[in-house]
């Protein structure tokens, strides 16, 4: 990629390839072949922006390895993150050092964007400007998570935040053209799709009754679904096998949703549900309060 590096419509979430990650997650961690397989379908079919993280796993040591094994490094428009940073210490000198460690694991001397992962760092988003205008990153960022801090990231080139057919939190990030928006959450981490028996958040039932009434498959309904919100964003997808990708793929090239379904969407979740609910961030609490 060119400066600026571009994200394609699909973004591939990986922190699968580093852990085992969501409640509908039954194949596990993938294998590092199935790994290299992903990301070269993936660029075969325009798929070339990649989340990852240093607390995901060994995700980024992965990817590195996997994209120069493929002769593909510096073909992806790589997102990486942050952690948490402690409050006795130096700020840009801590995201300076978690940065240069993830460049080194990602065989990269710079990414598209580097992101907080923790909304409350928000404060620092002026500190890692300063690492995207020193060249380690085209852009700096912050990822959303509650709705206490559903106004951070004004002054971030981009944002990552949780959306998809029950969750609407962030709905206000999208269509800001000056920055561009990473959408995760779209099958709520997999409760749209797994057995209605397996569903714990009992709230969520009703409602994907009546989404699966409308008559497309959920996965498709669910994408189509956020492939409609205002440009300019990416649909982050975390997959662990490559039918899944390739399943992904073939939705992202169907047409839009037409404006009479999205309007039978809305009607069925125009009362939200509550963040506790929707939230994955919360769902711990949620089993002590209601399981």
């Amino acid at each position: 990629m060119n400066f600026m590096q571009t994200f394609s419509k699909i973004m591939l979430g990986t922190v699968q390839f580093g852990m085992n990650y969501g409640v509908a997650n039954t194949s596990g961690k993938p294998s590092f072949d199935t790994i290299k397989a992903i990301l070269k379908e993936a660029y075969d079919h325009n798929v070339y922006a990649l989340d990852t993280a240093p607390e995901y796993g060994d995700s980024e040591e992965l990817i590195g390895k996997a994209l120069s094994e493929l002769g593909l490094a510096g073909r992806f428009s790589i997102v990486t993150k942050i952690p948490s940073i402690p409050d006795n210490c130096h700020p840009y000198d801590f995201m300076e050092k978690s940065l240069a460690a993830s460049l080194k694991r990602l065989h990269a001397d710079c990414v598209a964007a580097v992101l907080l992962h923790n909304e409350k760092d928000d404060i620092h988003i002026e500190a890692l400007k300063m690492l995207r205008d020193k060249g380690m990153t085209e852009r700096a960022g912050i990822s959303l998570n509650t709705l206490a801090c559903k106004d951070a990231g004004k002054e971030a080139d981009c944002l990552q935040v949780p959306a998809s057919l029950l969750d609407h939190r962030f709905d206000h990030c999208f269509g800001h053209y000056s920055r561009h928006c990473f959408v995760r959450g779209a099958f709520l981490q997999g409760m749209l799709l797994m057995p209605e028996e397996n569903i714990f958040v009992k709230e969520v039932i009703p409602y994907r009754r009546q989404l699966q009434a409308l008559g497309l498959p959920m996965a498709e309904l669910a994408l189509r679904y956020l492939f409609a919100k205002p440009a300019p964003c990416s649909v982050l997808t975390g997959v662990e096998t490559l039918a899944q990708l390739q399943e992904n793929i073939r939705i992202a090239e169907m047409p839009p949703l037409s404006e009479n379904l999205l309007q039978k969407v809305d009607e069925i979740v125009s009362e939200r549900l509550p963040e506790i609910c929707v939230s994955p961030f919360f769902w711990k609490r949620y089993k002590e309060e209601h399981i």
